[in-house]
């Protein structure tokens, strides 16, 4: 029996080996085509209108497209404003990048290659401020720190020193930014680090390097894609994020780009075309570092997953578990205990204006009627059901696209390829307040009846979170070795089957992080719905945002924002949990 099967495998296998890879690439050029044709759409676009505004004398309105160009508009760049904006702007996204890539990454080491106590929890210490939108984030540290009525200086005057905090500033503002966008870093990191070949680390032990020596010389380096690949996002989302700097900066007296973009549009008359002057080069530079990125990428190769089985090394920390610990406790207190606590107390207080402590002890002071208030209006269910139903697709539609634009940039030999990365990442180049814009001519113009219902602001945030899904899904690919794969097309299995049987399976942990990230982003999400939302379609962010800068109901917003923190943390445990359970069944 066994003579039989050795001399008749040579004839099975060899034709096998021989056709599947001209039908793999004919398939992969079949699939590159319309999946280049539907980003591109996405993308394109609405980013074809940007430009369209930046060279002509009028913006693009539903039934009035004027095509009388002019370069005039670009003469906006030479303005002090803008040159103003273009450096706090810089010095804001360069530190915060810094400080989220250090925090994000110190996470991710510590949960995925250490034995630091209480590793489940710290885990969820990384992931927490997800479920606190950054603008919910500023609000609430608006709320603690602003100079005159923050609770942190009310506290340390109520013990006769004088407060010491200053969010409206630019310390202020980078700590609130990286706090709330760690977590990206920590998600791509954390997916590289638990990949990670120990046997790669095991030879520097070998050859005499210390362990952090090899963490330093090793470990880093091979988990170097997820690490320019996060921080690249970081960056491009601070320096264009909107709400935090309207509701950080602008106090303060410093002018941010958005800000500036956002002024612009607001004016009276509309310098919209000046704006949209502003977000072309934009997006020139972000496309600049991320073909930098990639050429960087290209000179060396960073696969780490092969064909045997794969368990990172567990470092001991030794006596630093108790200094690591703390660290991220900090870390906790800052970017969660901290604004929750905040929300709470303006949300059960009567009055919105405090000058100590001691008020609260007054009768009536404190009423905590607001959360059934806000749960049992009409207005914050309409809001909770489209917003889950909007985040939940979104983030699915958004994980299939970026997988298939993944696997096509990064397994085939498309011709595609190149232009469908820089099609994926154009949307983080664009200031959102610019892109909302977009998107709305965009639904306004075409032909299908899309604008005012939910499917235009599923369209619209598949559209904007494109590069974070995309860039999620890249790093773990790289990471992934495609032999696995090919030995199971030599051997048989149809490349659809190998992709869902091989190459899934060992993308898990990065696929639910990315549908997780989209659902996070898809929820928290408050700059684009502005554009697209109608009274039927608001969603909770936008409900908060009214609350708090139109309504002026300070007590009922913080409500709404813990129950809205809330559904969050609800919608991000249960795909953990069943994607757990799942995998118990598989074991």
């Amino acid at each position: 029996m066994s003579a039989t099967l050795l001399d008749s495998e040579p004839a099975t296998v060899e034709p096998a080996k021989r056709r599947r890879p001209q039908k793999a690439g004919r398939r992969a050029r079949l699939l590159s085509l319309p999946l280049l044709v539907i980003v591109g759409f996405l993308v394109l676009v609405p980013a074809g209108f940007i430009l369209l505004a930046a060279v002509s004398e009028d913006v693009p309105r539903p039934g009035s497209i004027g095509f009388d160009l002019t370069f005039d508009n670009f003469r906006i760049l030479t303005e002090a404003g803008v040159l103003e904006a273009m450096a706090d702007s810089l010095l804001i996204a360069v530190s915060a990048t810094v400080l989220a890539l250090l925090i994000g990454g110190f996470l991710a080491f510590l949960t995925a290659r250490t034995d630091i106590p209480c590793k489940g929890f710290v885990f969820l210490i990384g992931l927490m401020p997800l479920f606190l939108p950054s603008y919910v984030g500023a609000l609430a540290w608006s709320i603690l720190g602003s100079p005159g009525a923050g609770l942190i200086n009310i506290g340390f005057r109520d013990l006769g020193l004088t407060g010491p905090v200053d969010i409206y500033s630019v310390p202020g503002i980078v700590m609130v930014m990286a706090m709330y966008y760690a977590p990206y870093a920590f998600l791509m990191i954390h997916s590289a680090m638990s990949l990670m070949n120990p046997d790669l680390e095991d030879a520097a032990g070998v050859h005499g390097g210390s362990v952090w020596r090899t963490i330093r010389s090793v470990t880093v380096p091979l988990a170097l894609p997820a690490i320019l690949g996060s921080g690249l996002l970081i960056f491009v989302l601070v320096f264009e994020n909107f709400p935090v700097a309207q509701m950080l900066a602008t106090p303060g007296n410093i002018n941010t780009l958005p800000t500036f973009i956002y002024k612009l549009m607001n004016a009276a008359p509309s310098r919209g075309n000046e704006a949209a002057a502003v977000a072309v080069v934009l997006v020139a530079v972000v496309v600049t570092v991320t073909l930098f990125q990639r050429r960087i990428l290209a000179k060396r190769s960073y696969t780490t997953v092969s064909g045997k089985g794969v368990k990172a090394r567990t470092l001991s920390l030794g006596r630093y578990k108790a200094p690591a610990l703390a660290a991220a406790l900090l870390y906790f207190l800052l970017a969660i205990v901290g604004p929750l606590l905040g929300l709470f107390l303006s949300a059960i207080r009567t009055s919105p204006y405090m000058s100590s402590f001691d008020s609260l002890t007054e009768p009536g002071a404190l009423n905590i009627t607001s959360f059934a208030d806000a749960v049992s209006s009409d207005v914050f269910a309409k809001a909770a059901t489209n917003s889950v139903f909007v985040s939940v697709l979104a983030a699915l539609g958004g994980t299939v696209l970026a997988f298939l634009a993944g696997y096509v940039v990064y397994r085939t030999n498309s011709w595609a390829r190149g232009a469908l990365e820089a099609l994926s990442m154009i949307p983080l180049a664009i200031p959102a307040v610019v892109l909302g814009i977009g998107l709305l001519w965009t639904w306004l113009v075409m032909p299908v009846s899309v604008y005012g219902t939910l499917w235009v602001l599923i369209l619209g945030f598949i559209a904007v979170q494109m590069p974070q899904g995309f860039r999620g899904i890249a790093a773990a690919i790289q990471a992934t070795d495609r032999d696995l794969e090919d030995s199971a097309v030599m051997l048989g299995a149809r490349r659809s089957r190998a992709i869902s049987f091989v190459t899934l399976p060992l993308l898990r942990t990065a696929v639910s992080s990315t549908f997780l990230l989209l659902l996070m982003l898809s929820m928290r999400e408050l700059t684009v719905p502005l554009f697209l939302y109608t009274t039927d379609t608001e969603t909770l962010s936008i409900a908060i945002y009214d609350q708090f800068e139109n309504g002026g109901a300070l007590r009922e917003a913080s409500a709404t924002a813990l129950v809205y923190c809330l559904i969050m943390f609800v919608l991000s445990y249960l795909p953990r949990r069943l994607g757990a359970r799942n995998g118990g069944l598989g074991a």
